[in-house]
């Protein structure tokens, strides 16, 4: 326990650090009154803001989770499908890959009023945004690890007699886990991006719409509020991948920290 402790403090100390640093900064700027109070709130009012407007942001909240964590689930299912198939076929890699990339090149602000428009302004386009920016880093993520196992082992599998799912299913995809949980990493703080800005642009409930509401006010301390809200909600969301990465590949951290420990020995 104690050196559990000690490696939290080693590893997240310094960040913690900064970010108290950076906070009292800001207070000390806003007390200051070099900077009009209603343009840059302190971090006291966007906390009081934050709190007096909790149930209503909770509401919001909620609706723009279901929306994230909707499209994120279909996202990566989608990309995990279409990953598997163009590894599986090598001229639908090299067909579609410079599809997928130049896919990407399309700014998703001029993406959004389109699906507002062909779907409504309920729940449907919001979901379908941000399964457009999760599909990307979960089926780059995976395609990289499908190509990067070993070719040797692939024809080891062969000679033993292996069908083909049976290298993908006991070779393939473990060797791509670590690749596709940085994708997955990624993916999960898009989600609660693509919702918001899909919000911004048509919808009755959300964080996005709580958002221009409070700046049509001018009530930039409640802005703040939200924006720490989101930044919060996609925190979450990838420690919570990274611990579903610890359920399913403990032997790496295993040996990152027995890495760590001879090296501590050695210095």
């Amino acid at each position: 326990m104690t050196r559990k402790l000690q490696n939290i403090t080693q590893s997240k100390g310094p960040a913690a650090l900064t970010i108290l640093l950076l906070l009292v900064g800001w207070q000390l700027v806003a007390m200051s009154g070099l900077v009009p109070g209603y343009l840059l709130p302190s971090p006291v009012q966007v906390l009081h803001a934050f709190c007096q407007d909790w149930n209503t942001l909770w509401s919001h909240l909620l609706v723009t989770l279901q929306e994230a964590l909707l499209g994120l689930v279909v996202g990566v299912s989608v990309g995990f499908v279409f990953a598997m198939v163009m590894d599986a076929w090598e001229g639908l890699y090299r067909a579609c890959y410079p599809l997928l990339i130049i896919s990407q090149t399309i700014p998703t602000v001029a993406i959004a009023p389109l699906l507002v428009l062909w779907f409504g302004y309920d729940m449907t386009p919001k979901v379908i945004l941000v399964v457009l920016v999760t599909f990307f880093p979960v089926t780059v993520g995976l395609l990289e690890g499908f190509r990067a196992t070993d070719r040797d082992a692939v024809a080891l599998f062969r000679s033993m007699g292996a069908k083909r799912w049976q290298i993908f299913c006991y070779l393939k995809v473990p060797s791509a886990l670590p690749q596709f949980f940085s994708g997955l990493r990624i993916a999960a703080a898009y989600s609660v991006v693509g919702a918001v800005i899909s919000e911004w642009l048509g919808g009755f409930s959300g964080l996005g719409v709580y958002m221009t509401r409070v700046k049509s006010a001018f009530a930039f301390e409640k802005m703040f509020a939200v924006i720490f809200l989101i930044s919060a909600l996609s925190l979450l969301l990838m420690a919570l991948v990274g611990l579903w990465e610890k359920k399913m590949m403990p032997y790496r951290y295993i040996q990152k920290d027995e890495k760590k420990e001879i090296e501590k020995h050695e210095s």
